[in-house]
C-alpha cells in the first residue's frame, strides 16, 4: 500500500445502478488505460456501493458537500489509510475539458500533493472530520422546542418555497428541477393550517402552486407516458427533458402526494397518476415474492448487441417511427405529445446541450386536451381512449427494444416508502366516480389489490430481512440478505409503512410489528441523552462520523419521517408509552431548533412534524366492527376521505380475541371504547378531537361529514 486509498462512489455494476454520469465516467475514466495505470500505480482503489452502504456514502459526500458547496455521484473521495477525506469531487472527465480538471491531472496533483505536503493533508483530513463530527452529531440543550418555533418554521419554510415557486413551468427552484415529494407535503400541510384557520384566500393560494406544479410534471417529459411512473429529475426548466433513471423512493412518494391531490381536489387526473405510478410498480418493479425492486437504468442500448449505451434510448422516438406504428392516429397522437420531425427537445437551451437527442422526441404534452379533441371533431372521451390505444402500441413496440438495466436490489428503506402508497391508496381511490374511465398504461383494477401489494411487500421483508430473535432488520436483498445492517431510513421509513398499512386496513399485526421496529430503534439508533436518531448503530469502526441527519432531500431524513411516527405512535397509545413516544419526538425536535429557525427550507418534514408535536393528539377515528364486512371497508374509505395529515384511524374488531388483547395492552381506553360501540351487524364510528368523542355513527356519508367539520380553534 502507497499510503493512499481512492474511495471511488462510482457504479456501473452494483449500487447504484442507474446513474447517468456514473456510466459516462465508467467508460470515460475507469476503462482508460491510462487512467487504469495511474490508479494501479499509485492507489489503492476502492469501489462501495452507495445503496448498500449509505453509511459510508454519507460520511465522504458530507466532507465534498463541506469542502466545495456541491456533491453528487458519481462521488471520488481521495482518503488517507486511517480513511480520512483527503480531498474529492463528483465528475470529472478523463482529461482536462469542461473547464474542469481531467481526471489524470487530479490523480497526479493528489500524488504529488501526498509525496511532498502529507503532513498538511492528514491534519487537514483530521480536522475536518473532527469539525464535521461535531456538527452533524448535535444535542439540545432542552427537552422542547421553544414556544412559538414550529409555527414559525412551517409559516417561514412555505414563505421560502413560495418565493422559489415557478408560476410558469410549476415546481419549486430552477432547473434542474427534482420532483421533492417533501416540499408539496409541507405546501399542503400548511394550506391546510391556513383553511382551518380561516385564511382562505391564501390557503387556496399555496393549494393552487402544488397543484399547478404535480400538473406541470405529469404532462412533461420527466413522467414517462408510454409505461408509467417518473423519471429522476427534468434538466431543463420545463420538466421535459429528464435524466431517465427510475427510482422507487420517487415512486413511493410521488404516488402519495398525488393522492393529496385527489383527496383534496377530488379532480381524477390525480388519482390516475397515482394509478399510474403504482401500476408501472406493479408490471415492472415487483419480484417474485412480492418485493419491490429499486430502479431502472438512464441508459440502454439502441438495438439488441450493441456494447455502447445511451441515455434515453429506450425511452424517445423518431417522428416517423411513431408515423409508422400508429397510422392513421399519428397525426392525433403527435399533435399531444409535441412530436416533431427534426425532433422536439429545443424547448430550453437546457434541454439537450450537447445534442444527444437529435431528431428524437421526448414526448410532453403543450397544448390543451379539449382543444385538440375539438381540432378532431369528436367527443373528449373517444380522444382519451384514442391516445389510450396509441401509448398501448407504442408500449408493444418498446417492449421490444432493449431494456435499461434493472436494479433489483430489495432496500427496506424504499419499500417502506412503496408500502404506504400503496396501502393508502387502496382506501383513498374507493372515491373515485364509478363513472371514471381508465385508458392505458393503467389497468383500472379494484383499489383494494393494492392492500395487497403492500402487505405481500411487507411480508416479503419480514420474512428475508427481520431476524426475530434480535428484532433487528437487514438493510437490502439481492440473491440473499446482504451483510449491511438496517440503518435509520430502514427502520423509520418501515414503520411509517407499516403504520399506513395498518391505518388502511391491514391486520393489527402491522401496528404490532411497527412498535417492536421502534423499541429496537430506540435501542441502536437514539440518542437518550443528546436526543434525536444517529443515522448509524456506531458497532462499525470503519465509518467515522455517527451523523444525526436533518435534510429532507430526494428522501426525507430518518429524523423527520421518526418524530411523525413517534407522534402517530402517541397518538395511538395511551398511558406511559404514550408519553415516552412523545418525549422523544419532543426532544429529538429540540435538537434540530436551529435549523428549524435559521433554515426552515433545507427540512420542510421536520417542520411539519414539530407542527404535528405542538398538537394535542390530533384527530382520532376509531372504527369498531367486524373487518370482514364491505360495511366495514366503506367505513375505512370514509375515515380516510377528506385530508388531514393529522389524522389517526384505529379498526377494532372485539370478536378477535387477539385484536383485543393488543388493544388492551396498548390502549385500554381504545379497548374499552370498542367494547361498548359493539354492534354485530354494524361498523360503527366514533371521531375524537381535544379530548372529546363525537356520538357514534354508522354510515360512511355521516362519518365524512363529521370529518369534514374544521377543528375548534
Amino acid at each position: 500500500m502507497l499510503g493512499v486509498v481512492c474511495l471511488v462512489i462510482y457504479l456501473p455494476k452494483v449500487g447504484y445502478s442507474t446513474c447517468h454520469w456514473c456510466h459516462v465516467m465508467e467508460v470515460e475514466s475507469f476503462e482508460d488505460e491510462g487512467v487504469a495505470k495511474l490508479l494501479n500505480d499509485w492507489f489503492v482503489s476502492i469501489k462501495v456501493d452507495r445503496e448498500e452502504r449509505p453509511d459510508v456514502d454519507k460520511v465522504y459526500m458530507t466532507f465534498v458537500q463541506a469542502l466545495y458547496g456541491g456533491g453528487g455521484w458519481p462521488l471520488s473521495v481521495f482518503l488517507s489509510p486511517d480513511l480520512k477525506p483527503l480531498m474529492g469531487g463528483t465528475y470529472f472527465p478523463p482529461d482536462d475539458k469542461y473547464g474542469r480538471p481531467g481526471f489524470k491531472t487530479i490523480l497526479r496533483k493528489v500524488k504529488d500533493a501526498w509525496d511532498n505536503k502529507r503532513e498538511m493533508l492528514t491534519q487537514s483530513g483530521n480536522f475536518a472530520i473532527e469539525q464535521l463530527s461535531e456538527a452533524l452529531s448535535a444535542t439540545a440543550s432542552s427537552n422542547t422546542l421553544q414556544d412559538g418555533v414550529p409555527q414559525n418554521a412551517l409559516r417561514l419554510c412555505a414563505e421560502q418555497l413560495s418565493q422559489s415557486y415557478d408560476s410558469r413551468y410549476g415546481g419549486f427552484g430552477s432547473a434542474p428541477k427534482f420532483p421533492r415529494p417533501v416540499e408539496i407535503q409541507l405546501m399542503l400541510y400548511y394550506s391546510k393550517k391556513l383553511d382551518d384557520s380561516g385564511e382562505i384566500s391564501q390557503a387556496k393560494e399555496t393549494q393552487a402552486m402544488v397543484l399547478f406544479s404535480l400538473q406541470c410534471m405529469a404532462k412533461g417529459g420527466i413522467h414517462d407516458h408510454v409505461g408509467g411512473g417518473f423519471h429522476r429529475y427534468s434538466v431543463d426548466e420545463r420538466w421535459h427533458v429528464p435524466h431517465f433513471e427510475k427510482m422507487l423512493y420517487d415512486q413511493g412518494q410521488l404516488a402519495s402526494v398525488y393522492l393529496d391531490a385527489f383527496t383534496i381536489s377530488n379532480d381524477v387526473f390525480y388519482a390516475c397518476l397515482c394509478r399510474d405510478i403504482l401500476d408501472y410498480l406493479r408490471r415492472d418493479m415487483i419480484g417474485g415474492e412480492g418485493e419491490i425492486l429499486s430502479a431502472e437504468d438512464a441508459d440502454s442500448a439502441e438495438n439488441e448487441g450493441d456494447k455502447l449505451k445511451k441515455e434515453g434510448a429506450f425511452y424517445i422516438w423518431a417522428s416517423k417511427e411513431v408515423d409508422d406504428i400508429l397510422g392513421e392516429h399519428a397525426s392525433l397522437f403527435k399533435d399531444h405529445y409535441y412530436i416533431k420531425p427534426l425532433g422536439n427537445c429545443d424547448l430550453s437551451r437546457k434541454s439537450d446541450p450537447h445534442n444527444e437527442f437529435k431528431g428524437k422526441n421526448v414526448l410532453i404534452e403543450l397544448n390543451d386536451m379539449l382543444a385538440l379533441a375539438s381540432k378532431y371533431d369528436m367527443p373528449v372521451e373517444k380522444y382519451l381512449e384514442i391516445l389510450g390505444e396509441c401509448r398501448r402500441k407504442l408500449f408493444e413496440v418498446r417492449s421490444r427494444r432493449p431494456r435499461p438495466h434493472l436494479d433489483d436490489k430489495v432496500i427496506v428503506s424504499w419499500n417502506g416508502l412503496a408500502i404506504s402508497a400503496f396501502a393508502r391508496a387502496s382506501k383513498i381511490l374507493k372515491h373515485e366516480s364509478p363513472s371514471t374511465r381508465y385508458n392505458f398504461p393503467l389497468t383500472g383494477c379494484d383499489p383494494k389489490e393494492y392492500l395487497e401489494v403492500a402487505e405481500k411487500a411487507a411480508s416479503f421483508i419480514r420474512r428475508h430481512l427481520y431476524d426475530e430473535q434480535t428484532c433487528r432488520l437487514q438493510h437490502s436483498y439481492r440473491n440473499g440478505p446482504s451483510k449491511a445492517p438496517g440503518f435509520l431510513d430502514d427502520y423509520a421509513f418501515l414503520i411509517s409503512g407499516l403504520l399506513d398499512l395498518y391505518q388502511y386496513g391491514g391486520r393489527t399485526n402491522w401496528l404490532v410489528w411497527a412498535t417492536e421496529l421502534q423499541n429496537t430503534q430506540d435501542e441502536l439508533f437514539l440518542d437518550r441523552i443528546g436526543g434525536g436518531y444517529f443515522n448509524t448503530t456506531g458497532e462499525d469502526p470503519s465509518v467515522l462520523l455517527r451523523v444525526k441527519e436533518d435534510h429532507d432531500g430526494a428522501e426525507p431524513s430518518g429524523n423527520s419521517v421518526s418524530a411523525i411516527n413517534l407522534i402517530r405512535l402517541a397518538s395511538m397509545t395511551s398511558g406511559n408509552k404514550s408519553n415516552r413516544y412523545r418525549q422523544n419526538a419532543e426532544h429529538l425536535l429540540a435538537v434540530f431548533e436551529g435549523r428549524l429557525k435559521d433554515m426552515a427550507m433545507a427540512v420542510p418534514l421536520m417542520c411539519c412534524a414539530a407542527d404535528m408535536c405542538s398538537l394535542p393528539h390530533g384527530t382520532q377515528v376509531v372504527l369498531v366492527g367486524r373487518r370482514s364486512s364491505e360495511e366495514f371497508e366503506n367505513m375505512l374509505a370514509a375515515a380516510h376521505s377528506s385530508f388531514d395529515p393529522n389524522r389517526n384511524v384505529m379498526h377494532i374488531d372485539p370478536s378477535d380475541h387477539e385484536e383485543m388483547k393488543v388493544w388492551e395492552e396498548n390502549n385500554s381506553n381504545i379497548a374499552e371504547m370498542a367494547k361498548k360501540n359493539f354492534s354485530g351487524d354494524k361498523v360503527v364510528g366514533l371521531v375524537c378531537q381535544n379530548f372529546t368523542c363525537s356520538p357514534p355513527v354508522t354510515d360512511p356519508r355521516s362519518l365524512e361529514t363529521l370529518l369534514s367539520k374544521k377543528p375548534a380553534s
